[in-house]
């Protein structure tokens, strides 16, 4: 039997939710799902992306290659053009992969590694 069915979700903590809850809002245009003391929720389907503050999280992420999370686009070259004309400085611009796919990877405020990807087509 298998126990683990669909990932429900990704928590990215923080000590400064502010500053990371502006840039997935304002830079990122991400709509919250919710929004609580100390806890910001975004929803793509059944999956949440969340933001919380947390006091045993301080400053920079030490390893930000350690996790990547990947953020779904129908077009990466305009998804590219808009996040950059609003400020998000890509650390890769938009490639192919051998898989088919496209990726453009960047950082948030915190350091933290995330990535554009749109899927092949077919």
């Amino acid at each position: 039997m298998e126990f683990i069915e669909s990932l429900a979700g990704v928590i990215i903590w923080t000590e400064n939710l502010d500053r990371l809850s502006n840039f997935y809002q304002d830079s990122l245009n991400m709509k919250p799902h919710s929004v609580r003391p100390g806890f910001v929720a975004f929803q793509f389907g059944d999956t949440r992306l969340s933001l919380g503050k947390h006091n045993n999280v301080v400053g920079q992420s030490e390893e930000p290659y350690r996790i990547m999370v990947n953020l779904g686009v129908s077009d990466i070259h305009e998804a590219f053009r808009t996040l950059e004309s609003r400020g998000v400085s890509f650390i890769r611009s938009p490639e192919k992969e051998h898989w088919g796919g496209w990726v453009a990877t960047f950082f948030d405020p915190d350091g933290n590694l995330l990535q554009l990807l749109e899927a092949p087509v077919g």
